[in-house]
């Protein structure tokens, strides 16, 4: 469904879209121009203000999920959403942001860890284990995937475009890009992008201004015309909001951990000094928090779509915003939001690239090559566009598989892969800051186990005994994954604590 734009909205909005696509690639250009190798890719090689950095953060840590795909849920499920999504998985996050930072900082400096996994194998004495979180890395490339899919439903109702050629368009431009600028151009672009995305929280919070007329009660009451279910704290007919074990205790578990993603907690060691640490969580968090809840721009999508379909069409889970916001807004108002969702999804995407990037060449490649490649330090810049473009290549397979065949949302196969992955990096990074001589097995074993649940809970659709919930949502499986490797982790600190590395 590509028709809703006027003629007038794809006119300016090629103008607005080429523009902003210049001013992206100007930094991108001064930025790659700093750079001379991995380091200077990984980290950058700039003093960037703790402000700016905050901002990157906050870029980077609110995607095309919270300003595309969230929406969508909150429009089919209501309050539940809301409650889930904008409230109690955010203050989690938040707080956990805070605790984790200062100590996984502290140690990232100290061995100058480019990566994640780099910090988990200098962090436990292991290249192994460094290896391992490598190669589990690679289910980041399922968030990718989903931001890449919310651009593409974005562009094309605004730009009336077929999905696959504007997936084709966005993949090559912005990989294209992410191969040659890093860290440096990233900062500068994330900054931008997160200025323009606070412009356009506010523009689509204030949206809905008018279902207000007769307060709160009144503007529950239209969603209540609609359905009963979206003004209930509980949704039954959702597989992610039935009881409060997934609405409240799975995305508190969820929300701890989801710092654990290397484009996340590694923006602490963008800064040069420690002093600024506090200055820039501030501001991250201050603009973060305004980010998650333009979630709730779903229930204006619901209001003025109540039968979810336009022009007799039925609309797909991941374009009810964009079709709100093509088919309500006036046209420069609407590009302007167009260009918030876009940067929403390319500050993220940016972060992403840039970490697996680094991850798969120098954790990976590095270890498992390095003595098979000449020169392998001049190289490594030149390893990592190739391994960029293959990223490229494996996106757009995946993404065009869930254009065509999404199990409700891109957001269920993104968040199976994401949720895997900070599940089992949460127990190592937790007791690697926090506790002194930390056996090895504990630690890979706790990352086992938590991958082993969170697929067994998933693929198995196990449910939890007490609750109606079950591991079809990926923040259950996810949730009592961190659990059981908490435990596991435990176990295997008391039993093997007095053993050296060398004897694990």
């Amino acid at each position: 469904m590509t028709g809703i734009a006027s003629k007038e909205l794809v006119l300016a909005g090629w103008i607005f879209i080429l523009v902003y696509s210049s001013i992206i690639l100007f930094f991108v250009i001064r930025g790659a121009r700093r750079i001379e190798n991995m380091a200077d890719y990984a980290v950058g090689n700039i003093a960037f203000s703790p402000v700016a950095v905050g901002l990157a953060l906050a870029a980077s840590m609110t995607s095309a999920a919270t300003f595309i795909i969230n929406p969508g849920f909150i429009a089919l499920y209501g309050l539940s959403a809301v409650i889930s999504y904008a409230i109690v998985l955010p203050i989690a996050a938040m707080l956990s942001l805070v605790f984790l930072t200062k100590g996984f900082r502290k140690h990232g400096n100290t061995v100058k860890a480019l990566s994640m996994a780099q910090w988990m194998g200098t962090r436990y004495k292991n290249k192994n284990f460094a290896v391992f979180f490598a190669f589990l890395s690679l289910l980041l490339i399922t968030f990718i995937v989903l931001i890449v899919v919310g651009l593409t439903k974005v562009l094309s109702k605004t730009l009336n475009v077929d999905e696959f050629y504007i997936l084709l368009g966005v993949v090559v431009f912005i990989f294209g890009y992410m191969m040659f600028g890093g860290a440096n151009s990233m900062v500068y672009t994330n900054t931008i992008q997160a200025s323009l995305m606070l412009i356009v929280a506010v523009i689509l919070l204030g949206s809905g201004y008018e279902h207000f007329s007769n307060g709160v009660h009144g503007f529950l009451d239209k969603l209540r015309a609609i359905d009963p279910k979206l003004v209930q704290s509980t949704n039954e007919s959702s597989f992610l909001f039935r009881d409060y074990f997934e609405i409240i205790f799975a995305q508190i578990v969820v929300g701890v951990a989801i710092v654990c993603q290397p484009h996340i907690i590694t923006k602490s060691l963008l800064l040069k000094t420690d002093k600024d640490v506090n200055r820039y969580l501030f501001v991250g968090i201050l603009v973060e928090m305004i980010f998650f809840m333009v979630v709730i721009t779903g229930l204006y999508a619901r209001i003025a779509f109540p039968d979810l379909s336009i022009n007799g069409q039925a609309l797909k889970m991941d374009g009810i915003i964009s079709a709100y916001v093509v088919g309500e807004f006036p046209v420069y108002a609407g590009l302007l939001v167009v260009l918030g969702l876009i940067s929403a999804g390319i500050s993220t995407l940016e972060g992403l690239i840039q970490a697996l990037g680094t991850t798969i060449t120098a954790d990976i490649i590095r270890p498992l090559f390095g003595d098979k490649i000449k020169n392998l330090a001049q190289s490594e810049v030149s390893i990592n566009k190739i391994v960029i473009a293959a990223l490229a290549i494996i996106s757009i397979w995946l993404s065009y598989d869930q254009l065509v065949n999404p199990k409700l949302s891109v957001a269920i196969f993104a968040q199976n892969g994401v949720y895997a992955y900070f599940a089992a990096a949460f127990v190592p990074i937790l007791f690697g800051m926090f506790f002194k001589n930390v056996p090895g097995i504990a630690v890979f074993s706790a990352s086992i186990t938590a991958v082993i649940v969170h697929f067994s809970m998933y693929y198995g659709k196990i449910a939890i005994p007490f609750s109606i919930a079950s591991g079809e949502n990926p923040g259950v499986a996810a949730s009592v994954a961190i659990i059981a490797s908490l435990l596991v982790g435990a176990i295997g600190f008391v039993i093997f604590r007095g053993q050296s590395h060398a004897n694990q």
